[in-house]
Formats: structure tokens, C-alpha cells, sequence
């Protein structure tokens, strides 16, 4: 647990990483919030292979330690104002997040890393190693989002720099970015207070967290629709010179084709190690085959909501964002009812295997010793997929 503690504490101290959340304006570029979240996500494992199954396509963690889908109100903005090419991470949660919902990727000991929200964990006996870190903790509830009018995502004063607004159109500007605080704040309060060590727990805390998402497009669309309505073709191709102005030249991101992409392996159903670790009885395996049918339901869930390519306007992207979330609703509450069946039928011992799935999956390490307070022999190592966490990011945040 030290050794984990360290690694997250090492991350988050990391140069690159203080740079960038004390520069004004520092967490701007989607990249570089993409960064902090692989060094921070990947920080307790980099003594692994580097086999992180939960990854997103373009870089970037669904779950990182405790709260899923870091800086959500960011990506929630930044596609809807700039576009795919601008900011394409919104369009990576899927499947993959609700998988490592039912399979979590950390055991209790990288969880202690992340100290500030395993202090007193209720119900269990255990207790991190470590010392709380202030640090740790300030940039957990950083990746919460930010609730001040001075938010990232809304771009007042480029809008009234770039179509000087008459007077109804400032005032509908200005209600804009009040009811764009108030969907950040919504949002913010969905940050998690405690950390969710089991599969119920992290279901629950996901559909928190994106219930918070569509309360906040339900807040924003209505002023912005008003907005937009107001303006002149003339003024409303300014703001698409804008959001030109903030693509990228990068091919690998222009287009909606790895929305929903074919999943890896790595998110096949894990039947072996569920009846080698877990060992189901005859009685328990009608409500896990249960289980397991609907989560295989949920990428065609998932698939329906991909952005149209036509998706041009402000407006329009808000819209296919809240469509996006309704289907992750969908999805979520397609698999929580059956995750309960099944998760409640099985005894004590049987949850500790369940749970170890995910952390199983990194590699030989088994995470149930840790979860049985009994040591497991890990080989440290400093690299990640070749590269150190500290190189991964500064290579990163230089693109």
C-alpha cells in the first residue's frame, strides 16, 4: 500500500502536473487534462506491464481512483463549443467505463494511493498505510471540475470579442454562462465522497456522475438554444470560424469512427476467472448468466448514440452530448438490476474474489491477497509502456 500511495503521490507532485493546474489556464487543452488523468490513473501501476485494459483511445482514463469521468463538465463543453477535433474524449466513454464498473481496475492498496478519500472507509477495518495527502487530494477534487463563472469550457469573451453582441444578445449571452455555472456546480456535487471499493458502488457512483452530466445539458440547452437563436448567419459563422480556429491537424481524430469502436480482449467477458475465483454455485449462475447477457446488451445500447458526422452547430452537439448520456443511462440501468441479483446471492468471500477481477486482469499479481491483507511480491518497475510517467506526460502535454 506504501509503494502505491508513493506512485500516486510522485504523479501528482510531478513538475509537468503542478505546471499545468497552477498556469492560468492550464487545464484548457483536453490533452493536457488527458495526461494528468494517465499519469494519476496509471500511477499506482506503473510497477506492472503496463497492461491498462481500461484505457480510452485517445489517451485518458474513465475511472481514475475513486471518480469516474475526471473533468466532465470540461469535456462536456469543449466538444460542444469546439467540436470531434478539437476534443474528442468526450466521445470515449462507453462500454469500456461500465466494464471497469463491474470489474473495477483497483484493489484496496492502489486505492490507498489515493489518499483523501480512503481515511475512514465504513464497514471495513482497514486503513491506508499512508498519510492523507493534501496534494492527492486537491487534485482529485480538481478533476471533479471547477464551479466558478470563470470556467474553463465557456468561451464569453472570445464569443463577445468575435460577434459584438447587441444588448438582447448580451443578455441571453449572460444567461448563458449563468446557467452554464449552474450546470458546473451540478456536476461538481456529483464528485464522490467516499470511495467505492465494490461493483454495486461504482454502478451507483457512475450513474451519479452522469445523471449529474444530463441534469447539466437539461440546465444549459435552453439558454444556449435562446442564444444561438439570436444571432445573425453573419454572427453564427464567426463562432464556426471560432471553433475552426481550435481544430487540430491531427487524422487520428477528425473523424466518429472510434466512437464505440470493436472492444479489445481485454473487455471480453471474463467467464474463466469468474468460475476459477468466484466459483459460482448451480443456484447462482441463472442470475450471473443474467449478468453477463446484459452487459453484453450494452454496446448496442451504446452504439445508437454515436454523433451524426453533420453535427455542426453549438446547439446541435449539446443536443447529441445529451442524447450520449441518455443512452449511458440506458446502458447503466440495463446492468445494475442484474449486477444486484447476482452480487447479493454471493457470500462474503465470494464478493472479495468478484471484486479482485479487475485487478486480476493487470497481470499475476493477485489483488484478492491484497484485498486478504496478505503481501503479494511485485517486481517494482518505473516504465510504462517503455516510457516513464513523468516522459509519457511532458510528451503529452507537448503535442
Amino acid at each position: 500500500m506504501q509503494r502505491n500511495a508513493a506512485a500516486v503521490g510522485h504523479a501528482l507532485s510531478s513538475r509537468q502536473i503542478r505546471t499545468a493546474l497552477h498556469a492560468q489556464g492550464g487545464l484548457r487543452n483536453p490533452m493536457t487534462r488527458a495526461a494528468i488523468t494517465t499519469a494519476v490513473a496509471g500511477a499506482a501501476w506503473s510497477h506492472q506491464h503496463g497492461n491498462l485494459w481500461w484505457r480510452h483511445a485517445h489517451g485518458g482514463f474513465g475511472w481514475v481512483g475513486p471518480v469516474f469521468w475526471p473533468y466532465a463538465y470540461d469535456d462536456l463543453y469543449d466538444y460542444t463549443w469546439w467540436g470531434w477535433g478539437y476534443d474528442p474524449y468526450f466521445w470515449d466513454y462507453g462500454y469500456t467505463d461500465l466494464y471497469a464498473g463491474l470489474f473495477g481496475p483497483y484493489d484496496y492498496g492502489a486505492l490507498s494511493g489515493y489518499t483523501g478519500y480512503l481515511p475512514g472507509y465504513a464497514g471495513s477495518a482497514r486503513q491506508p498505510s499512508a498519510p492523507a495527502s493534501a496534494e492527492a487530494a486537491t487534485t482529485l477534487a480538481d478533476m471533479c471540475g471547477s464551479d466558478s463563472r470563470n470556467i474553463a469550457g465557456f468561451p464569453i469573451d472570445q464569443f463577445s470579442a468575435a460577434i459584438q453582441p447587441n444588448s438582447e444578445q448580451s443578455a441571453a449571452l449572460d444567461d448563458l454562462a449563468n446557467a452554464s455555472q449552474k450546470a458546473a456546480e451540478t456536476i461538481r456535487a456529483s464528485c464522490p465522497k467516499d470511495v467505492a471499493l465494490t461493483a454495486p458502488s461504482r454502478l451507483a457512483a457512475m450513474q451519479q456522475r452522469v445523471e449529474a452530466m444530463r441534469d447539466a445539458v437539461n440546465i444549459v440547452q435552453p439558454a444556449l438554444d435562446k442564444f444561438y437563436g439570436l444571432l445573425s448567419d453573419d454572427q453564427k459563422a464567426k463562432i464556426t470560424a471560432l471553433a475552426a480556429d481550435r481544430q487540430t491537424e491531427r487524422k487520428d481524430i477528425l473523424d466518429n469512427g472510434n466512437c464505440n469502436a470493436a472492444q479489445t480482449s481485454a473487455t471480453d467477458w471474463p467467464g474463466d476467472l469468474i468460475e476459477r475465483n468466484v466459483k459460482p454455485t448451480d443456484a447462482q449462475r441463472a442470475s450471473l448468466a443474467a449478468l453477463q447477457d446484459a452487459a453484453t446488451r450494452t454496446p448496442d445500447i451504446l452504439k445508437s448514440s454515436c454523433p451524426p458526422a453533420d453535427v455542426r452547430t453549438p446547439p446541435a452537439r449539446l443536443a447529441a452530448v445529451g442524447a450520449r448520456l441518455d443512452s449511458m443511462l440506458q446502458a447503466i440501468a440495463t446492468v445494475r438490476p442484474a449486477l444486484d441479483t447476482f452480487y447479493g446471492s454471493l457470500s462474503d468471500e465470494q464478493k472479495a474474489a468478484f471484486d479482485a477481477i479487475g485487478p486480476d486482469r493487470q497481470g499475476p499479481a493477485s489483488a484478492l491477497a491484497s484485498a486478504r491483507d496478505e503481501p503479494t511480491p511485485r517486481r517494482h518497475r518505473r516504465h510504462h509502456h517503455g516510457m516513464s510517467i513523468g516522459g509519457m506526460i511532458f510528451r503529452m502535454m507537448r503535442l
